[in-house]
């Protein structure tokens, strides 16, 4: 008898404290999950309100906390200390902080495709039997785009090698590349040649080949600006 009381007290103490316990995981998942919502509540939020650079994020991000269900998320955007990266930390409860996810190149996450193939302007098409092509880009954003390098890819054997590249935007025309080019990243040419584009301004892009390029050829395009950003343009000529 002595025996059974024994192991029932023991018991009787046991499942409790298991109780207690399976509580911190149950709350772990939810700070994760949490700390996701952060991450993708300060990309809305950013985007929402323009915050796309370094100092803007710094003023306006840094600190933000919001509740969410039993506990909240917690973000932090410190330039000088972390660099270009996000904090969000999962709370639960609140002010008990369990998950953390760091996203880096925050800024990334937040650039939008300003630079457009015009609606308004001739579809992409072959200039010059089928070595010239030509298309038309418009900046739909609000500030200026300058540009400062490519890189492009076309469904041909290697020997076919793009030698040029026209930007022509009103009546003046900009040769931003001559050479040999097949892949890769590329600044313009010379070094330091650029083209800035304007809010609601079209630049017609005459691009060159050493051969002739088959019809129905998928083309893909990529400018890069100051940043670093990426614009992309995908087109069957």
């Amino acid at each position: 008898m002595l025996l059974i009381v024994t192991i029932g007290y023991v018991f009787s103490y046991l499942i409790p404290s298991k109780q207690k316990s399976v509580i911190f995981p149950i709350q772990s998942t939810q700070a994760f999950f949490i700390a996701q919502s952060g991450v993708e509540f300060a990309v809305r939020y950013a985007q929402y309100n323009n915050w796309t650079t370094t100092t803007l994020l710094n003023n306006n991000m840094n600190g933000v906390t919001r509740n969410l269900g039993n506990g909240r998320f917690m973000l932090t955007y410190n330039y000088a200390t972390y660099g270009d990266t996000l904090i969000s930390v999962g709370e639960v409860p609140a002010n008990t902080p369990r998950r953390s996810i760091r996203i880096s190149n925050f800024t990334s996450f937040l650039q939008t495709q300003s630079l457009i193939i015009d609606p308004c302007s001739p579809a992409p098409y072959y200039v010059n039997p089928r070595t010239d092509a030509r298309f038309y880009i418009k900046n739909v954003g609000s500030s200026n785009v300058t540009l400062t390098a490519f890189s492009a890819s076309w469904d041909e054997p290697p020997n076919r090698q793009l030698t040029r590249i026209t930007m022509t935007l009103g009546a003046t025309a900009n040769t931003v590349f001559t050479g040999t080019y097949d892949s890769g990243f590329r600044n313009f040419t010379p070094a330091g040649n650029s083209q800035t584009i304007g809010p609601n301004q079209v630049i017609r892009v005459d691009v060159v080949w050493n051969r002739n390029i088959s019809p129905s050829n998928s083309i893909n395009f990529y400018f890069y600006n100051t940043s670093g950003n990426m614009y992309t343009f995908t087109f069957l000529i």
